[in-house]
């Protein structure tokens, strides 16, 4: 199949003006706002499982970043389920792999995207070792080689409670926000995504709440900042 067949629905680009595009933008706002002695470059998005919703967040918080004029650089760290390729129809045949594997350099992989102000760096070849390439000090290396180039540093992670993946990455972003679908994930199972990133001291800033239903036929997303409401 052709990587534009292939290619997934933004609605922040082919909707701007919708409640769901406005929520969005609300989510970026109530990040900026939930740090204002501290900076909040390096966010990571992850889940509790699979299909919550986290890629289709960080994809579509990524261009309202993007369109509020900051450079912003989208890391597909998912490296056993990427998507990011598809979803801006780039190719994968070099990504965050090959730079961990020390086979290109960042510069190499830094792929830039048809909405302006937005490049992404998607996962690469699938490694048998993903956990052992996030953790390493080449990844510490490239996230702060990537501070000094862009306003925001986005990175997409594999589910927390499936691996260790998203932990690792926790601990060396200095915010993660985590999707919850709320008729799908059990209180007891939001609480153990919770617990997982606590144990990595990372700092929670918040929980989107997925397919909250308010009105007929709209689908919305509500963001809790605060570590304090996480219970």
């Amino acid at each position: 199949m052709s990587q534009s067949r292939n290619k997934r629905h933004i609605i922040t680009l082919t909707d701007p003006r919708s409640p769901v595009s406005e929520s969005y933008r609300a989510l970026r706002t109530n990040i900026e706002f939930s740090s204002v002695d501290e900076q909040l470059q390096v966010l990571m998005v992850s889940s509790a499982g699979p299909g919550e919703g986290k890629t289709t967040t960080i994809t579509n918080l990524a261009v309202t970043y993007a369109q509020s004029e900051r450079k912003v650089v989208l890391i597909d760290a998912d490296m056993r389920k990427p998507t990011a390729h598809h979803t801006f129809s780039l190719s994968n045949r070099w990504g965050l792999s090959s730079v961990m594997s020390q086979q290109c350099s960042i510069e190499e992989v830094t792929q830039v995207t048809d909405v302006p102000n937005l490049n992404v760096i998607t996962s690469g070849p699938i490694p048998p070792n993903p956990a052992e390439m996030l953790g390493s000090k080449r990844m510490s290396a490239m996230i702060e080689q990537l501070r000094l180039a862009y306003d925001i540093i986005m990175i997409d992670t594999p589910p927390l409670l499936a691996v260790t993946d998203a932990q690792i990455v926790a601990s060396r972003s200095d915010g993660v926000v985590l999707v919850v679908d709320q008729g799908k994930v059990k209180r007891e199972i939001a609480k153990k995504a919770i617990q997982n990133l606590e144990n990595v001291n990372a700092r929670i800033i918040g929980v989107v709440l997925n397919n909250v239903k308010r009105k007929a036929n709209e689908e919305s997303y509500y963001y809790y900042y605060g570590a304090q409401d996480k219970q």
